[in-house]
């Protein structure tokens, strides 16, 4: 068996469709049906159901994907081993971030980190937080960066540093122009009961990022179901909306520090100062390799170290 079939095989698994998965595999779609029907005929019975869209695994299909999930994993742990074992301090990684993190931390750190380790390769690959986590189980990464909560049973998860959430106000709602709120972030912002706020519009993160059942928890909790104006994928555009008088949003206190718009919101803490853990994870059973371990190593010192003013600091070497 080739590892080729096995990964075109699950792609169409996670696709759902041929079609999809030919376009995601950059080959025609008759190739790859030929090459699942030639699996098929190999094993003497189907692996997919196909009277159904998307795509739906036969119990010997299922069998087959977990099979292939396994031995496409050891052929991995074996790449690694061998990179551990010849070369040390060598290979390649890949990391799960969100583009907020990416700016915000990876932009930050990574110069420092292929300065101390110039034979290591760092592959990113971006998503939601959500959708890390799927990446992170299937294999498609190494490790990811995230927030708590994370399922322990499936992840080892070490905590990287906490950030504070704070309020984003249009810069002529009622509650800034009185308490006269501040435009940047200070040392001691004016604080607020989010409750103050349920008769304000909001601007949402899209659901598949965490920080929306953040944002929705802290208002239920307040009492009060919040008006979802808009939503957005993106933070900066949250934090650009609500300086645009949109509505109010909440930001963790990484971004209003890396990140002014030309119209800035104004900002204040919430009298409960709810904060988020960002931690670094990857799946339990996963093989670790010595580039994996300096790349969790270095981020933690990195992030360990004191920031002035709340902005991140510049990447330094590993103790």
């Amino acid at each position: 068996m080739e590892f080729r079939q096995f990964r075109y095989i699950l792609t169409t698994a996670k696709e759902g469709t041929i079609s999809k998965a030919a376009q995601k595999l950059y080959i025609s779609q008759p190739s790859l049906s030929q090459l699942i029907a030639g699996v098929e005929k190999k094993i003497g019975a189907p692996l997919f159901d196909r009277s159904v869209t998307p795509l739906r695994p036969t119990a010997i299909g299922s069998l087959y994907l977990e099979m292939a999930r396994r031995i496409l994993d050891l052929d991995e742990e074996f790449q690694q081993r061998t990179d551990d074992m010849l070369k040390r301090s060598a290979g390649s990684i890949t990391v799960g971030s969100s583009p907020f993190r990416s700016t915000y931390l990876l932009s930050r750190f990574l110069p420092g980190f292929q300065r101390d380790y110039p034979q290591i390769q760092v592959r990113l690959r971006e998503s939601t937080t959500r959708q890390l986590e799927g990446l992170a189980q299937d294999g498609s990464v190494d490790i990811v960066l995230s927030l708590a909560p994370i399922d322990l049973k499936q992840f080892t998860a070490e905590e990287l540093f906490q950030e504070e959430l704070l309020l984003a106000l249009p810069p002529d709602h009622p509650l800034a122009v009185h308490y006269g709120l501040p435009d940047r972030l200070t040392p001691s912002l004016p604080v607020l009961p989010l409750a103050a706020l349920r008769d304000t519009p909001f601007i949402s993160l899209h659901p598949e990022q965490k920080i929306h059942d953040h944002m929705m928890t802290l208002c239920a909790k307040a009492g009060f179901a919040p008006q979802i104006k808009l939503e957005t994928r993106s933070l900066e555009a949250a934090q650009s909306l609500a300086g645009a008088g949109l509505g109010a949003t909440l930001l963790p206190d990484t971004i209003v520090a890396g990140f002014r718009p030309a119209q800035p919101p104004c900002y204040a803490a919430l009298d409960i100062h709810p904060h988020r853990r960002v931690i670094i994870a990857w799946r339990r059973s996963r093989y670790l390799s010595q580039a994996a371990r300096a790349f969790i190593r270095s981020l933690r010192a990195f992030c360990s170290l004191p920031a002035p003013d709340g902005i991140l600091p510049e990447a330094q070497a590993p103790q």
